[in-house]
Formats: structure tokens, sequence, C-alpha cells
């Protein structure tokens, strides 16, 4: 069954922007703030999301700073389940669970607060870009670690010439992985 109806996959395609040689030459830049602008096509997005959150049995949503936040509250609010951010290290206030990671040049470092996953709870990854996956791979490995199942991962886009999906398939172990849109 396709994640995604053909109609609502072109009306989210249509409002995504190209911008060349952006953040540096040679890069497409693929912009979502044209689909977030156009109420038909966020509630179109956010509608979906929602329906994977619901087949998949999802009781809380991760955003993944700082776009996937953006696309995870409206989803949350609408599947009638909690909501809990994703950050960069440093940004929330108390106890937190952190999972560093590996990028090209250099690492990174996530955080949730300590107490907003636990033992009991399915949760539903949303971002909006899938490249090369390693936030997303963090937070698998965060959810796990604070006890909570993961459900699955859902992205608006997915850059099928970035290893993400390789990279991820490990760490999703049978949780199911939706592109909405594949460049």
């Amino acid at each position: 069954m396709s994640a995604i109806a053909e109609e609502t996959r072109a009306l989210l395609l249509s409002r995504i922007k190209d911008v060349p040689d952006y953040p540096k030459p040679g890069v497409m830049f693929k912009d979502i703030t044209p689909l977030l602008a156009d109420p038909k096509a966020f509630a179109a997005l956010t509608d979906t999301l929602a329906a994977l959150a619901v087949r998949y049995g999802a009781t809380k949503i991760v955003g993944l700073e700082a776009r996937g936040f953006i696309l995870a509250a409206p989803v949350a609010v609408q599947a009638g389940i909690g909501f809990v951010p994703v950050r960069k290290a440093g940004k929330l206030p108390g106890a937190t669970l952190s999972q560093a990671y590996d990028l090209e040049y250099g690492t990174a470092e996530i955080e949730v607060h300590a107490e907003d996953l636990a033992a009991g709870d399915r949760v539903m990854v949303i971002d909006d870009v899938l490249a090369t996956g390693g936030t997303a791979e963090a937070s698998l490995q965060l959810i796990r670690r604070a006890g909570a199942e993961v459900a699955g991962v859902a992205v608006l886009m997915e850059l099928s010439f970035l290893p993400g999906r390789a990279r991820l398939a490990p760490a999703l172990a049978e949780a199911p992985l939706d592109a909405l849109i594949t460049v």
C-alpha cells in the first residue's frame, strides 16, 4: 500500500522549490517553505503523516530539529498523541539523554528530555529530509535507550542519491521507513 496518493504527491512536489547553488555552488537545495505557506498542501502533508502515525500505532511523535518540528507538531495534534522534540545538544533544560553521531567531517550530538519517552511508548520519527541518515539513526538510538519502541520513520523527502536509507536499515530493525517524495 502506498503511503501517499499520487494526487497528494504531485501537490507536495509542486510546492517544493529548487534553489540552485545554495548553500554552496553545485548544491540544488529543496526549499519546503512554499509548501508550508500553502494551507492546502500543508494540510495534505499533515493528513498523510497523521494517517501513517495511526497506521504505525504511534503513541508519540518525535520531530527532529528544526524543520522536523514544523512537520511533526501538527501531526501529533491531529493524531491526538504527544510531540517530543529532539534537539541539538545544549538546547534543552533539565535532564536529557544524548546521542552522538558521525558527520562527514566531524561529529554532532542530539538530545531529548529524559522523561519524555518511556517503556510502552511507540514512537514515530518525522523529519523533512532523509539525506545521509545520521540524525535519524541517532534519534532511533535515543528512542530505544529511553526504553521506547520505534514505530516507524516518515520523511517528506528522501534524497535517493545519498545513502540515508541504507544507513538507517539496520537501525530500523524492521520498523517502516516512508518517504512521501523521492528525488
